[in-house]
Parts: structure tokens; C-alpha cells; sequence
């Protein structure tokens, strides 16, 4: 394996490694953030709530912009923002302003989904039969992010003369600033092929009814709404509701943020020697043994369970669909159907996101658990109707 072939890989993942700090640092504190300045204590998972809406509104204008001009300029444009962001969140959160904090967390939503671009130009830099594996080796930069985010985000919580939370969001700056120099840095452009570039680009309605396509966005939109609800509702319930500590709630979520990623060191393998469908089905069944594990005792155990089940099914979802993604489609009609595709999977999971806070307040962490089920249980059709369309 010649390094040239596979520096877009390797750059991205060490550029990934700082830049999805962004994620589980959000995720840890945007809900005890929120619950300590929110007006009231429903709207203390919204900034979480907003941050992957802002993913989803920005997945359509960070496909066009790359498109115009090019992957370097879009992430190190995407990055910047990010930079940005976070100093502007610290801001609110040292004017105790819940509407400025929420306009921070949109504002790093839309650098995510800047960062969500990482798969598709790695996908489109090695060979198609390499593209399940080499995924999997960028998700692995999720490993270093669920240790670095949150003990950055725990270590820098208290500064003298500093609210609490502040430090926080100035060390989330330093390691995005880390991922603006590598990508400054080291990232080239890949030249993409162009042998189908002469073939007549297919309506979308065309597109988007093949069973592959509908599969591919169906698992990565319910992995990413229950993986949302239930993640974005554990730090309010497990904090502020049942009153383990934050070192607990910061175990809890590093386990559930590596169990989404350590998987990856396999998941690829699985995929080329048991197929996609395989890997989708057996994403469905951990997710299912989540919510059985969540219906339990609000214990530590519990909540460690639940989310370290969820984050394992999460990626075999995740991985599953992003592969069937990338062989639905043609080069010519890649930015239009990766638009789609991550502004109907971001948009549900901004919907699940949502829904957190809500369910909490009203009927508590089981009727999370309960209003999980309904959403799993959709992709069941889906993957028959996969299935007998390649019998």
C-alpha cells in the first residue's frame, strides 16, 4: 500500500481526530449548559436539539459550495466557522444567554455537517472495493475524539474568574484550530475519474427509487434519529434528574462515543465478508437490545449499557448505509445525492434530538425508551424490500 494512494484517508482521519471533538463535547454539555441557563428546564436540550438542525440546514449549502469550489476550500471554510462558533458559545455561556448559546450550537451544526463531507472525499480517493474498509479506518478518528472531547470538556469546566462550562468551549477551539492546520496543511484535492461524466445525469426520482439507495438512507436516518434521542436525553437524565455526577455522565457518554466507533476497527472487514444487508440487520437487533437494557433501574450500569449498545448499533447502521450510499450513485451525481441523503438523515435526527428534552419532562426516561421502539421497527420493511429486490 503506497502512501499517495491513501493520503486523503490518512489526513482526513488525523484532521477528524480534533475535529469531531466538537460532537461529544456538545452532546456532555449542551444539556447541563442548557438546564442551568434555559428559561426552563424543557428547553435545556434544545441547544443540543439546534445543533443538529444546523447540521441538516447545512448539508445542501456544504455539497453546493464544494462542488464550486472544491474539498479543501469547503472544509477549511467549514472549520474556520467551527473556530468561530465555539468562542462565540463560550461568549453566552459567560453572559449566562441561552438564545446566543443556541446560535453557537447551530453554527457548529453547520460545521458538522461540513465534517460529514470527510467520508465522501475519502470514498472517492481509493478503490471501490476499498471503500468499506477505509471508512471504517476514518471512524476511527471517533475513538480519539470521545477520549480527547469530554476530558477536555470536563478538565476545562471550572476556571477561576471564568463561569463554569466557559474553559470548556475555549479548549473545544484550540483542538478544532489543531484540525485547521492539518487540513491547511497537508489535504490535496482528489482528481475524481471522469468516465461517467459523459453519461446523462438520471432525474432524481429515478435515483432515489432504487431499493439500495432507499436502504442506504433509511438505516443512516433511523441509526442517527434513536442514536440522537436517546443520547441527547441520558446527560439531562442521568445529571440533573437521577443525580450521578459528572465524572459518571462523562463515563457514560466516552462509553457510548467509543462504542460507536471502536467497532469500526472491524466493521469494514464484516461488511466485505458478510455483506451490508447482514451488517444493517444485526445494527437493528443492538439497537433493539438498547431500549430493553434502558427500560431498567436509572442506575449507572443502565445508562452505561443502554448507550454503549446503542453506539455499537449506531455504526453498524451508519457504516452500513454509507456504503450502499456510495454505490447508488454516479461521480456526476455525487454532491446532489450526498445533499440529499445527509439533509434527510440530519433532519430526522435533529427531529429525535428534539423530541429528548420534551419526552423527558413529560413521561420520563422510559417513554424515551418507549418512543424509540416505533422508529427501529420501520426499517424492518425496508430491509425485506431490499432483500427480495436482490434475490
Amino acid at each position: 500500500m503506497k502512501f499517495g494512494n491513501y493520503r486523503t484517508l490518512i489526513v482526513l482521519t488525523f484532521a477528524q481526530c480534533f475535529g469531531q471533538t466538537a460532537a461529544p463535547i456538545l452532546v456532555l454539555l449542551g444539556g447541563i449548559v442548557g438546564a442551568k441557563i434555559a428559561p426552563s428546564i424543557d428547553w435545556a436540550t434544545l441547544p443540543i436539539a439546534i445543533q443538529i438542525a444546523g447540521i441538516a440546514f447545512a448539508t445542501i449549502p456544504a455539497s453546493y459550495l464544494m462542488s464550486k469550489v472544491g474539498r479543501k476550500a469547503g472544509f477549511l471554510a467549514g472549520t474556520a466557522l467551527a473556530i468561530f462558533a465555539t468562542l462565540f458559545a463560550a461568549w453566552g455561556i459567560y453572559q449566562q444567554s441561552f438564545a446566543l448559546f443556541c446560535i453557537a450550537s447551530f453554527l457548529i451544526g453547520n460545521y458538522i455537517a461540513f465534517l460529514q463531507q470527510f467520508r465522501f472525499a475519502v470514498a472517492e480517493s481509493v478503490p471501490n472495493e476499498q471503500i468499506p474498509k477505509s471508512l471504517s479506518f476514518l471512524m476511527l478518528a471517533g475513538i480519539v475524539a470521545a477520549l480527547l472531547g469530554p476530558e477536555v470538556a470536563r478538565r476545562f469546566s471550572v476556571i477561576e474568574g471564568l463561569p463554569d462550562y466557559v474553559g470548556s468551549f475555549l479548549g473545544l477551539a484550540a483542538m478544532l484550530t489543531v484540525s485547521f492546520l492539518i487540513l491547511l496543511l497537508f489535504y490535496r484535492e482528489t482528481l475524481i475519474e471522469t468516465r461517467d461524466q459523459t453519461s446523462a445525469v438520471r432525474p432524481l426520482g429515478k435515483i432515489f427509487r432504487q431499493p439500495p439507495l432507499i436502504l442506504a438512507i433509511a438505516s443512516a436516518a433511523v441509526g442517527y434519529s434513536v442514536m440522537s434521542l436517546i443520547m441527547t436525553a441520558t446527560p439531562l437524565s442521568m445529571h440533573e434528574m437521577d443525580h450521578h455526577s459528572l465524572d459518571d455522565t462523562t463515563r457514560v457518554i466516552q462509553g457510548h462515543i467509543l462504542a460507536m466507533y471502536v467497532p469500526s476497527f472491524f466493521s469494514g472487514f464484516l461488511i466485505s465478508w458478510l455483506g451490508v444487508q447482514r451488517i444493517i440487520q444485526a445494527g437493528l437487533a443492538l439497537m433493539v437490545i438498547c431500549i430493553l437494557i434502558g427500560w431498567g433501574q436509572p442506575d449507572f450500569i443502565n445508562y452505561w449499557g443502554t448507550l454503549v449498545f446503542l453506539g455499537v448499533g449506531w455504526n453498524f447502521l451508519f457504516l452500513g448505509g454509507t456504503t450502499l450510499l456510495t454505490q447508488s450513485y454516479r461521480s456526476s451525481e455525487r454532491f446532489k445525492v450526498q445533499a440529499v441523503n445527509d439533509f434527510l438523515v440530519f433532519g430526522l435526527q435533529a427531529i429525535g434530538s428534539l423530541s429528548a428534552g420534551i419526552l423527558l419532562a413529560s413521561i420520563g426516561w422510559g417513554g424515551v425508551m418507549v418512543f424509540a421502539l416505533p422508529l427501529l421497527l420501520l426499517l424492518v420493511p425496508v430491509i425485506f424490500y431490499f432483500g427480495r429486490s436482490t434475490a
